[in-house]
C-alpha cells in the first residue's frame, strides 16, 4: 500500500471530519495499521496539517468555486479538495500535478459524474494562482 492508498484513506478521514466536525484518532489508527512507514508518516502528518489549516483550506476552495458557498459543495468533493489544496500549499514533496490528478481520480471513484470536472477545474485555478504568487 503506497502513497495513493494513503491519500485515499486521508480523503476518507477528512470526509468523516467534515461530517462529524471532530477529529477521530481511532479511525486514524485503523488506517495507519499496516501502512509502510513512509505512507503512514504522510497520512498522519497530512491529517494533522489539514485539521490545523482547515479554515484556510476551505477559504481557498470557496474562493475558487465560482460563487459556491461551502455548504453548496458536495461533502465528498470538499474532502477531496481539502486534501489536494493542502498538498499544493504545504507539501513541497508532492508535485502539484500529482495532487490534482489523484484528486480527479478520487472524484471519479467516489463522487458524481460531473464532480471530477469541477475538482479538476478548481485545482487548476488554485495551482495557477499559487504559482503566480510564487513568481
Amino acid at each position: 500500500m503506497g502513497r495513493s492508498a494513503a491519500r485515499e484513506s486521508l480523503f476518507k478521514l477528512i470526509y468523516e471530519y467534515n461530517v462529524r466536525k471532530e477529529r477521530d484518532d481511532l479511525t486514524l489508527s485503523l488506517f495507519l495499521h499496516g501502512l509502510p512507514d513512509d505512507a503512514a508518516a504522510y497520512l498522519e502528518s497530512s491529517y494533522n496539517g489539514i485539521l490545523e489549516h482547515a479554515d484556510e483550506l476551505v477559504s481557498v476552495i470557496a474562493g475558487h468555486s465560482n460563487g459556491f458557498a461551502r455548504d453548496r459543495i458536495y461533502k465528498v468533493d470538499l474532502a477531496i479538495l481539502m486534501v489536494a489544496v493542502y498538498e499544493i500549499y504545504y507539501r513541497d514533496d508532492i508535485p502539484q500535478a500529482v495532487s490534482a490528478n489523484e484528486a480527479t481520480g478520487l472524484a471519479k471513484k467516489y463522487s458524481t459524474d460531473k464532480s471530477w470536472s469541477f475538482v479538476n477545474g478548481l485545482l487548476a485555478s488554485v495551482i495557477k494562482e499559487k504559482n503566480k504568487d510564487v513568481s
